[in-house]
């Protein structure tokens, strides 16, 4: 087949600081608020007031921009801007919801800038003769035709926005100059708060006018150098942008009355020199910003398709041309604004854009104070002019200004995040990039471990912590679910396999006997961990596993075995047992039928057959573990006791209801004078899914055959557990 790829192709045309961050995210800051809603910020907060909302929107800002930094500067930052930021710094299931809500408030946010586009063209051209929505419908196209045709197209019309909102500037600085006025200024220094405007009023007001800093970090697909370009173009556009807003609230307190500010009319344009260039500056920062936001929204929804998160949107993932342009979700991107366009009045959702802006700026900051909280060795930023605690404070404040704002679209917002963060998590994708999550997972392991580690052990905080000896768990599978039955979400599971040989002969063996291992845990979905050990001596193997296996407080404190019925292998179970007491670690040992499907329990009651009140502690809190699991819940325990014809089966009684009133266990009692112990426990315990037997290890001579011991046992229906307390439970804790 034929390589059709021109070396145009391999070359894509890409930005630098100030084509492709700086000017975009400016002319967006730039907004219509500057020029329409400013000057009601001034005359209501005065010029002391507007100043401090001034310096709060831009820190919110200036804290957002220094998370962008931090992260941006730590990776190779491809195409998808505040997505790939956050996806491959909180994960996938963050920068999904990022994706989605950014992408939809960048995309009707076309429609709001066009909207404002149309009023100012209608307001200083009234005889067009054309409709609103008409005339709105065409600049969509317009700005459509722009991106469609490239980013690099699209750059170089903004820079003649640029121009024409310096040129703006200059006629509104020069005009409210030659009226400026020290009393008019002193008059307007105080606030002039209303019922209906307060601080906070005020505030909400200014603050979509400073949410713009992101329309830079969206182009970072086509940036020549990302993590340089987009901390100093960003920074540089805060920058400038207060700088201006400074000067231009000045300008209003010292030039123009309250009420003045406080009117209807287009302050800007009265007081500048040439009012017609305000015209120009009102439709340039409303086409600009339609311009940049549909530049970025595409690029974000193409970078969430190529990553496959949602199989139906990789149509978006293909680009065209030599740069890769976005084109099929520019196409998306203008219906989504032409529908707002025909919709009519957006004010109603206007409101939950601001609000995705924020959830964006609040997760980007939160991201960043992961990374840092995290200590993970590979977040190496080169912009190290940050603190986790700062980006903390960003994230909390976006989250209040959200509030401030409007508490009911603040809340629309979170829960509709909230659901499509836990969609996604439920999905369970898989993603090709590392997150934060194992780094925290550390973090937070590390620390609960070294805390352990300090805390003295009481019966109180004992949770069963088992070691597993199933070999190849896949062929012995009953006995990791018992032991992960017996945890029940509230222990820690360890399942173990011995080979033998020498370790120098059998490392790759190991590490491949691992890998099935975790692979089987994986399928299984057992929470569970594999330990593989070489070993020439199996006992030796064992004492190790028993020694080192597990970290602190961590450790196993029982061991699960499975009955062995082969006499070759007695010898190795006695001496296993053995090991086990010596160590003082609790034994378990299950004699199962081994036929059952995974998860299937037997239909009957959770039998215990008391031997001795330390083993029965023991059995006790594993039956309970045992019904703490889903499958096990409908099962009864019932405790059965043979004890001799001529025993005080009163008082017995007696005592066990008080054990169980001080273990706060339920459980039926079932005391049976007889002669033939093993006979009455067979007769009483049907209907039986399983049977809990005490039995003390090493009570025989050395040399006996332990699980001879157990066959009378055995021989009972249904599954028997074997159990010996070390003497470390306590049921009364």
């Amino acid at each position: 087949m034929t390589d059709r790829t021109k070396p145009d192709d391999l070359h894509p045309r890409k930005f630098g600081t100030f084509g492709g961050v700086f000017t975009p995210s400016l002319l967006t800051i730039f907004g219509v608020i500057m020029f329409l809603r400013f000057s009601t910020v001034v005359g209501y907060a005065g010029l002391w007031n507007a100043l401090l909302i001034l310096a709060c929107a831009k820190a919110v800002s200036l804290i957002t921009g220094l998370s962008i930094a931090s992260i941006a500067t730590n990776m190779r930052v491809k195409g998808g801007g505040a997505y790939y930021l956050i996806s491959r710094s909180l994960g996938v299931e963050f920068g999904g919801v990022v994706a989605v809500f950014f992408y939809i408030a960048q995309a009707v946010a076309v429609t709001l800038y066009v909207v404002g586009f149309t009023e100012a063209l209608l307001s200083a051209f009234p005889d067009m003769g054309a409709s609103f929505r008409t005339v709105a419908t065409l600049t969509n196209i317009v700005v459509f035709v722009c991106v469609y045709i490239g980013a690099a197209w699209t750059i170089r019309i903004q820079y003649f926005i640029l121009a024409m909102l310096l040129l703006s500037f200059f006629s509104f600085f020069l005009g409210a100059g030659t009226g400026f006025s020290p009393e008019i200024l002193h008059a307007n220094l105080p606030a002039h708060w209303s019922p209906e405007y307060g601080f906070f009023s005020v505030f909400a007001l200014f603050f979509p006018a400073v949410t713009g800093i992101m329309a830079g970090v969206n182009m970072s697909g086509d940036l020549q150098d990302p993590g340089r370009s987009i901390p100093r173009g960003t920074f540089a556009a805060i920058g400038v942008s207060t700088i201006v807003y400074a000067a231009i609230a000045f300008m209003f307190a010292g030039s123009v009355t309250r009420a003045e500010l406080l009117g209807h009319g287009f302050v800007m344009k009265d007081r500048a020199f040439f009012p017609s260039l305000i015209y120009a500056g009102v439709i340039c920062a409303t086409l600009s910003s339609a311009l940049g936001s549909m530049m970025g929204a595409p690029r974000i929804l193409q970078a969430f398709a190529r990553d496959n998160i949602f199989r139906r949107l990789r149509w978006f993932a293909r680009g065209s041309g030599r740069s890769g342009e976005p084109r099929r979700a520019v196409v998306l991107t203008v219906i989504i604004a032409q529908a707002g366009v025909l919709a009519g009045d957006l004010d109603t959702i206007a409101p939950v854009i601001t609000m995705f802006f924020l959830l964006t700026y609040g997760t980007v900051n939160l991201a960043c104070f992961f990374e840092g909280r995290s200590n993970n060795p590979s977040f190496r930023p080169t912009f190290r002019y940050n603190h986790w605690s700062v980006a903390l404070f960003g994230a909390l404040g976006c989250l209040g200004v959200m509030f401030l704002i409007d508490a009911m679209w603040a809340s629309i917002a979170l829960l509709l995040a909230g659901g499509l963060y836990f969609l996604i998590a439920r999905a369970e994708i898989r993603v090709k990039w590392g997150d934060l999550d194992s780094g925290l997972a550390y973090q937070f392991a590390r620390k609960a471990l070294l805390r352990l580690e300090r805390e003295r052990y009481h019966p109180k905080n004992w949770r069963p912590s088992i070691l597993a000896l199933s070999g190849g768990a896949h062929n012995r599978l009953h006995l990791a679910e018992y032991a992960c039955w017996f945890t029940a979400d509230s222990g820690i599971v360890f399942i173990g396999q011995v080979i033998r040989g020498e370790l120098e002969d059998l490392l790759d063996r190991r590490r491949e006997a691992e890998a099935i291992l975790r692979r089987f845990i994986l399928k299984e979905a057992l929470p569970a961990f594999p330990v593989v050990i070489v070993e020439e001596d199996i006992h030796a193997a064992i004492k190790a596993l028993l020694q080192c296996q597990g970290i602190g407080g961590m450790r196993p404190n029982i061991v699960l075995l499975g009955m062995s019925r082969d006499p070759e292998k007695a010898e190795v179970f006695n001496e296993t047992i053995k090991t086990v007491k010596k160590m003082k670690r609790s034994l378990i040992i299950v004699a199962s039928e081994q036929e059952r499907e995974r998860g299937h329990v037997p239909e009957g009651v959770i039998n215990l057959q008391w031997d001795c009140a330390k083993n029965v502690e023991l059995m006790l809190l594993l039956a309970f573990m045992l019904k703490k699991n889903r499958e096990w819940r409908d099962h009864s325990i019932r405790i059965i006791r043979p004890v001799a014809p001529s025993a005080d089966v009163e008082n017995i009684e007696s005592q066990m209801s008080d054990l169980l009133a001080k273990a706060r266990i339920e459980a039926e009692l079932l005391i049976i004078p007889t002669e033939t112990p093993l006979d009455a426990v067979r007769l009483s315990m049907q209907p039986s899914a399983v049977l809990f037997v005490g039995f003390e290890p090493g009570a025989g001579d050395a040399d006996e055959d332990i699980s001879s011991r157990f066959q009378d046992s055995m021989d009972l229906p249904g599954d028997v557990i074997f159990v010996y307390n070390a003497g470390d439970v306590s049921v009364e804790a």
